[in-house]
């Protein structure tokens, strides 16, 4: 690590042990995907745990309502969005 971030002009910065609120989004995440996937499902084999984590991601990141998209999904809060622009930007036009 320490000669990839030499190479790539950077720094890195870790998190303090037992300090998992100075990252809480990834914690948050990984919280969510343990108690509502890997805790809840049954996996068959390697591909049968690919294919049933895809199916959480992708109804997480599309079809789940989330409290900080004032209760719309991914997918209609995209949407809303787009809408409102369109509108904004005729307005100024």
């Amino acid at each position: 690590m320490v000669d990839w971030e030499d190479r790539n002009s950077t720094m890195l910065s870790f998190i303090d042990p037992g300090k998992s609120v100075q990252n809480a989004f990834v914690e948050s995440i990984n919280g969510r995907l343990k108690d509502e996937c890997l805790n809840e499902t049954y996996f068959l084999s390697l591909m049968d745990a690919r294919m049933k984590i895809e199916n959480w991601r992708l109804d997480y990141n599309s079809e789940r309502l989330h409290s900080s998209l004032n209760d719309l999904s991914p997918r209609a809060f995209t949407e809303e969005w787009a809408q409102r622009r369109k509108m904004l930007t005729s307005e100024v036009a």
